[in-house]
């Protein structure tokens, strides 16, 4: 199966769950969400399947953002600081997974 990674390059989860993957014989296409920005409806449709979870709010980059930054909506938010998203997020198909957890590892190893 095929499936798209979105993260950043340096995030732990993105790079283990990468190596899971592959290594359960999917085809993953990483998506760098700073070197690659997602459009608006991109970020709209991750936001319409995962909801405001997908914004990491408790982070340090979130912590670091300025009030009118931090009010912004959510796909409007992720657009202007994509590495306050929740990370890795995963399309497999038509299905959104957010993070890394037994869960999501159990839905697709």
């Amino acid at each position: 199966m095929s499936v798209t990674l979105y993260g950043i390059p340096t995030c732990d989860s993105c790079r283990k769950a990468r190596r899971a993957l592959e290594a359960a014989g999917h085809a993953v296409m990483f998506r760098d969400v700073r070197a690659e920005p997602l459009t608006a409806a991109e970020w709209d449709e991750m936001v319409a399947a995962l909801g405001e979870g997908v914004v990491n709010r408790r982070s340090p980059s979130y912590r670091g953002l300025d009030a009118g930054t931090q009010g912004l909506a959510p796909p409007a938010l992720l657009a202007a600081a994509p590495v306050v998203m929740k990370r890795p997020v995963i399309r497999a198909q038509e299905r959104w997974f957010l993070g890394w957890g037994p869960d999501v590892q159990a839905a697709l190893g």
